[in-house]
């Protein structure tokens, strides 16, 4: 019998489940039917064998399908140069299906996408509603989520706003996220004050505190790391 060309959500199912119990690629490319490399492909498309969630895989590929459509000339025509547009766009849907799948909604995912690989990373609302072909309010949105999270920033160019993604964004959204940690473990070490590591919700709270304590210190210490290489890099 000839292997069906797509995978459904049963057969992500099944797959998750096979990962769960340990089986590898190729006892799960049985049990399915399928070929070994397409039950590979799957797995690393969507997070890998410890990240992989069927619900995410399918709506990742749902995503992806919605997406695809013949590639028409870009936007302005030099926005990729001697690249292939087809592959550019390729890549782009898989840059976004990506962050959707790790819990980005579908739009803000496509205009931090779009601004990430533009080559000054960095477009006016007008050219986000030119290229993603939605409302400035929708831009203006999604825009909003990232700058809340520190992923892009604004600038005022004559009468209109430009947004950019910095060289540094994951250093600043790293550390805030180190922060965020420190500020778990404080509230959870208080938390294990007032009930006491003697009790069964003081010794869960401690645990708890220890283990973002140690993962704040540990973030704060590769943010530092990333910082210097990256001054090195910049130095004339």
């Amino acid at each position: 019998m000839a292997a069906r060309s797509r995978l459904s959500f049963e057969d992500r199912r099944r797959i998750a489940e096979g990962l769960r119990d340990g089986l590898t690629y190729a006892e799960i490319a049985r049990r399915l039917g399928r070929p070994r490399s397409t039950v590979s492909r799957e797995i690393s498309r969507n997070g890998g064998p410890h990240g992989y969630r069927a619900h995410r895989a399918q709506q990742a590929t749902n995503w992806r399908a919605r997406r695809r459509r013949p590639v028409s000339p870009p936007e302005p025509p030099d926005t990729y140069g001697d690249r292939d547009a087809r592959t550019v766009q390729e890549f782009t849907e898989d840059f976004t299906g990506m962050m959707v799948q790790t819990g980005m909604s579908p739009l803000t995912a496509r205009v931090f996408a779009a601004l990430f690989v533009s080559d000054g990373a960095s477009l006016t609302t007008a050219e986000l509603v030119q290229r993603l072909h939605v409302s400035p309010a929708s831009i203006s949105r999604a825009i909003r989520w990232l700058e809340q999270r520190g992923l892009v920033s604004r600038t005022r160019e004559a009468r209109r706003e430009r947004y950019d993604v910095d060289v540094d964004v994951w250093y600043r959204t790293w550390s805030e996220s180190a922060r965020s940690m420190a500020l778990w473990a404080d509230t959870t070490r208080r938390g294990a004050d007032v009930f006491g590591t003697g009790t069964p919700v003081g010794l869960r709270l401690h645990t708890t505190s220890r283990f973002f304590e140690l993962l704040s210190h540990d973030m704060a210490q590769a943010a530092e790391h990333w910082r210097q290489v990256l001054s090195l890099r910049h130095r004339p």
